[in-house]
This record gives C-alpha cells, structure tokens and sequence, in this order.
C-alpha cells in the first residue's frame, strides 16, 4: 500500500518537519509506503509528483494552512490538523488503510468537511476573517505610507482640506496610495471567500467586496466599508461552497470551479448587496447626516461624544463619513471647532493600536507587534484606516476600545476650543498649523489614545503561544502575518555582509554552507555534562562555550536576545529537548552549542518534561540568509526519533555525541 502525505504549519518551520517526521516513523513501523512532501518556510520541499499520485491508495494532509487540493481529486483523502500528524501519525495512518476516509471531489466540498478532524478552541470564522486580514494588511500599509509621504511633502492648506496640486509629482504618489486603497476591502472580502470555499470563491468575494467599497451601486455617498467587505466576503464564500454542493453531471464537473461556481456566486452575492444590503447603508448614510445636521445648537459635550464614535466605528465607513463630510460642512460655514475633534479622533484608533501592540507582548503577536510601528505611523498622518486589521482580527474588543477612545479625545478637544481649518485630521495638520489650540489638540490626542491602550489592553485576551513550537519564530520574524511567504536564498545574498558588534568596529560575516549540523558543531561546543541546575545557569554555561571559541563577542548581548525569544514562549519542545535561539549583532558566526543534563533542568516545556538535551541555536542578527531556518529543520525532523535522542543521552565521549550529530542533516 501507497500512501502520500502533505504537512504544513502557519510559520512552517518547526511542527511542518516534526509532523512530516512522525508520519514516515509510523508509516516505516506499519510497512506502508510513505512519502511526505513539506510546505515550509523555505518552500515546497519534496514535492508530489502527478505518477505519485496516481498510484497513491490515499493521502493525508495535516496542516494549520490551506493546502490546494485539486490534484488528488478522486482520492481517499483526510485532513487534519499538524499536531494530529504529530501526536496521532499511526492512527491517521491506519484509517486511510481501512478505507475509513470519503474521496475527495473537487465540486464538493462535504468530503473534505467530514474527514476534518474536530481541533480545540479553533472557531472557522475566526479562520477565513484571519484570512482575509492577512492579504489586506499590505495594501493598507502601502497606501497610507504612500499618501501620508504625498500629504506631508506636497500638501497645501485649503479651505477644502489638505490638498496636492493637481499635476504635480506629489499627487502622482497620492494616487498610487489610493489605487492601493481600493483594493483593501476587495482583497479583504475576496481572501474570506477563498478561506470558506477555495479558489472558486474568490472572484465571487473580490466582487462583492468591490460594490461593498463602492455605494454608487446602491445610491449612497459612501461605501459600506471594512464592515461591509466582511459581509461580502463571509455571503460569497458560503454561496459559492452551496454551489458546489450541488450535484451535477460529468461533463459539467470540470467547468463547476472556473466558470459555473464563479459566475452564478458573484451574481448572486452583487445583487444581494445592490439590492438588500445596499439600500439599508445608503438609508443609514442619509438618517445619519440629517440627524447630525439637527444636532447643532445642542449639547458640545454630546455632539463631541457622538462624532468620536462615529468617526472610530467603521473607520472609513458610512457612518465614519457622515461625520466627516458634517465637519467638512461646517467649515464651508467658518465653523472651524467642529472638525477640530474629529481631526483628534480620526488618528486615535491607529495611534492607539500601534502603541498597544508595541507595548504589550502578552496580548499581541510578533507579527501583529511589527504591524503595529506601521499603524502608528498611518495615525500621525489621519489615516484612520491603519486600525482596520486590529478591528477586523478582534472586532468586539478592538472598536468599543477605540471608539471610547475617541470620544475621550474628542470631548477634550471640544472644551479646549480645538478648531481644525482643513478636512484633514491627526498631528501632521497641526504640525503645518491648520489647528487653533495645538497645545490642547495634542493633550486630546494623547489622552484619548492612552484610553483605548488601556481599554484594549484589558478586554484582549492574552495570546495563546504553542510552547511546542520552540523555533516557529526567531525575534523579529514576522512572516506569519500572512503565513504565506517562503523564505528564499538568492545569489546576492549568499555573499560576504558585514556585522557590527560592540566595539563599533565591523567584522565580515562569510555566507556558511550548512548541509549537515556537524557543519557548525565543533567538538568544543559539545559538553556532555552541563554543571547548570537552572534554565539561566545553563544558558550562561553555553555561551560561555560560544565565547571561549570566539564565536560571540559579547555574551550579554547574546543573553539578552535569548532571554528576550523565552519571554514570547518557552523553546522547551518537549520530550526532554530544549532548542533555546538568539540572532544578535554579537555573534560572530553561526554556531550550535549541544549540551547535555542527565538530571534535566526546568525549560517550561509543554509537556512537563525537564529538558535533558539542549541545543543553543546562535546566529548573527543581520544575517542574510536562513541558517536558523534551516538549523531548526534539521533538528525538528531528526529529534522525533526515540532512538536518536536515547543514543544521544547515553554518549559517554565527544566523539560519540560528534558523530551522531553529524548524522543531523
């Protein structure tokens, strides 16, 4: 019997080779034919050939990502989750042997939902929104860098706002800023859909997140906005899954995905939008400007709470731009401390996020942390829209977060007399002096953005961290933002680059040719009996090795980016192993430190397990190519052997534990 397998994780490192390794471990002790190919950081590994599949008896794919199946179309197929390739691999094995798996078809997607296998605390719609978040982020980023630069360099004070000439070199920016923009919530919608229903659901999404964008499909001034680009990407994603649960004929089948799912799904889903959801927003758009014209005259604190709201709700929405084309109005009419606040509320929902996921590592990822220095730049320049990925991630959290804070703000500039001469809002039109009052304007907007820190800080959950997955991110690494992209060695960056180390002086850092660990494992970085009885004394005893050998030249520095990877989650994999990594600009080298406890030290590893056999994983912090990648490949695949890690224990010399790690490859 033949079987093939596909293992993928969301970073593709450690648990994508660790799932791979386990399955060719049960396969070989079943006496069943296994090959897995790997979808990892560094690309598709081990690829799947069409004869291959042919002659297959079944497949299993255990991955956390999308993994494309229109080749095994016809095959017994199970999907599952990379921890059931790590912890079940006999078991899955053994029910693609008796059959108990459906065949996969491409028109029908029950086949795949039945052989799903339930995972814990994993919600779907949390799944597709993540998704569709992950490919709108870099739209947004790219769009509000580009217009806030444009605004910044080329923009002059009107009495309509904040203006680039037309024609100028400036304006040319501006409008690739914008062209990225009105891809934001198409890409958004568009990624939910293909989340739910694969390729054929992403026309259908993009589609309808287009005519959600855009409110001239159903008579409103103003899109329905992010909000309105979920929708449409959760309504085309199901329609076009129900789609393909329709049973239809042979000779219809190959053209169910390319041309019968897309057409009839984004039909289906605009017409809903222009003539269901539409005509809602663009009533909404018109009560909601009637209502704010009626407010004048009112109470200033009231109107102050109500515009901050609005402003943060949606964030370039329908209800946020009724009440900026309200303050716009007003200073047609040289009523100038009505857009005062809302300029103050227009950045709070970025300045606000940016500094929360900056500062709080227990509520936020790495990656949603780098996300952040971006949003905090895009609320410097009034880009509300910088939030956006924030609220869309974790909308009942996030908005009442930000728009308390905008209220805060917005109350704060309107007693303070803040007035805003130009339909623009955040610091940078106060820096050009188009805001009365500056001094109040930037209280405001401090005060407000601290409020939505802490508000956010204590309704958002503290981020659940596998501690297994000791090395699915090195510090910095932020790849899993979309959980897509290989990592990749070109020609330019294998050459010699150059590392700056403490003493300011430059050492040259040479490309390391890694095929096997041995590679960058001396016999003087081996210490088959570590004195250290605590995770910092042995931490220390290790680099003292990599010092000693000149690989470091500072072993604080060193210290302080392992300690600093710890603090995100323990690099105890479990299985008395310990993989603790640092990048730092003291490291000279690439280098790997083995070391072994016999009476096991405390590494807070996932399984309880006091961990025996540690590896100290160094590499210099502006290297260039994936040495660590490639490192902790190497080590997750060959770990996952009992008999590798009980040799390893038993070595009594150096020379033994060198030549079975030369065999680490």
């Amino acid at each position: 019997m033949k079987i093939l397998a596909i293992t993928s994780c969301p970073n593709g490192i450690a648990h994508t080779y660790m799932a791979a390794e386990n399955l060719q471990k049960a396969a070989a002790k079943l006496g069943i034919e296994m090959k897995v190919e790997t979808q990892g950081s560094i690309g598709v590994e081990n690829q799947l050939t069409e004869q291959e599949i042919r002659e297959a008896d079944g497949i299993i794919i255990a991955a956390d990502k999308t993994v494309v199946k229109d080749r095994f179309v016809g095959k017994k197929m199970l999907v599952v989750g990379v921890q059931d390739g790590i912890r079940r691999p006999e078991e899955l094995i053994q029910r693609v042997m008796k059959g108990d798996v459906p065949v996969y078809q491409a028109e029908s997607r029950s086949a795949e939902g039945s052989t799903q296998e339930k995972k814990p605390k994993q919600n779907p719609i949390y799944r597709h929104l993540m998704n569709g978040v992950s490919y709108m982020v870099p739209f947004i980023v790219i769009g509000g860098l580009l217009i806030a630069i444009a605004l910044t360099i080329g923009g002059e004070k009107t009495p309509g706002g904040l203006v680039i000439p037309d024609g100028s070199f400036w304006k040319t920016i501006q409008d690739i800023g914008s062209a990225s923009f009105t891809f934001m919530i198409p890409i958004l919608a568009g990624f939910i859909a293909m989340s739910i229903a694969d390729r054929p659901g992403l026309a259908p999404g993009m589609v309808g997140g287009f005519i959600a964008a855009n409110g001239s499909f159903y008579g409103s001034e103003a899109g329905a906005g992010f909000i309105g680009g979920i929708i449409a990407g959760f309504l085309a994603g199901y329609v076009a899954l129900g789609i393909r649960k329709i049973k239809v004929g042979r000779a219809l089948q190959p053209i169910m995905p390319i041309i019968i799912i897309p057409v009839l799904a984004s039909l289906i889903v605009g017409l809903i939008f222009v003539f269901v959801i539409g005509a809602p927003v663009a009533q909404l758009f018109e009560t909601l400007t009637g209502w704010l014209a009626g407010m004048q005259g009112t109470s200033s604190i009231l109107l102050a709470l109500i515009l901050g709201a609005m402003i943060s709700f949606d964030m370039g929405g329908p209800v946020n731009k009724v009440a900026f084309l309200f303050g716009s109005a007003m200073i047609g009419e040289g009523n100038y401390e009505i857009m005062g606040p809302i300029a103050v509320a227009i950045c709070i929902p970025p300045i606000g996020m940016g500094l929360a996921a900056m500062i709080n590592k227990r509520k936020f990822a790495p990656a949603e942390r780098e996300a952040g220095k971006a949003t905090f730049t895009m609320g410097l320049f009034g880009i509300t829209e910088g939030a956006i990925p924030f609220a869309a991630q974790d909308p009942l959290r996030v908005i009442p977060s930000i728009m308390v804070g905008s209220m805060v703000g917005s109350v704060i500039a309107m007693l303070g007399n803040v007035g805003d001469k130009v339909a623009h809002g955040g610091p940078i039109v106060a820096v050009l002096g188009a805001v009365d009052n500056v001094f109040i304007f930037f209280i405001a907007v401090i005060v407000g953005a601290a409020v939505s820190v802490v508000m956010v800080s204590l309704l958002k959950k503290d981020i659940a961290v596998d501690p297994a997955v000791a090395g699915e991110a090195m510090s910095g690494n932020s790849a899993a933002v979309a959980g897509k992209s290989a990592i990749t060695t070109t020609a330019a960056e294998s050459s010699p680059s150059t590392t700056v180390i403490n003493n300011g002086s430059a050492v040259p850092e040479q490309a390391v040719h890694i095929e096997k660990l041995t590679d960058i494992v001396t016999m003087d970085l081996i210490n088959l009996d570590l004195e250290g009885t605590t995770q910092d004394a042995v931490i220390d005893e290790m680099i003292g090795a990599l010092e000693r050998t000149g690989a470091v030249s500072s072993a604080s520095d060193l210290k302080q980016a392992i300690l600093a990877r710890e603090e995100e989650s323990s690099t105890g994999i479990g299985m008395n192993i310990a993989i603790p990594h640092g990048k730092s600009n003291a490291v000279l080298k690439p280098s790997v430190v083995f070391g072994i406890k016999q009476g096991g030290v405390d590494w807070k590893s996932a399984d309880g397990s006091e961990a025996k056999l540690i590896f100290m994983i160094a590499v210099p912090r502006n290297s260039k190519d994936n040495t660590h990648l490639k490192v902790l490949q190497m080590l997750s695949r060959k770990l996952m052997d009992d008999h590798f890690r009980e040799a390893l224990l038993a070595v009594t010399t150096k020379e033994e534990a060198y030549q079975l790690l030369d065999q680490v490859h």
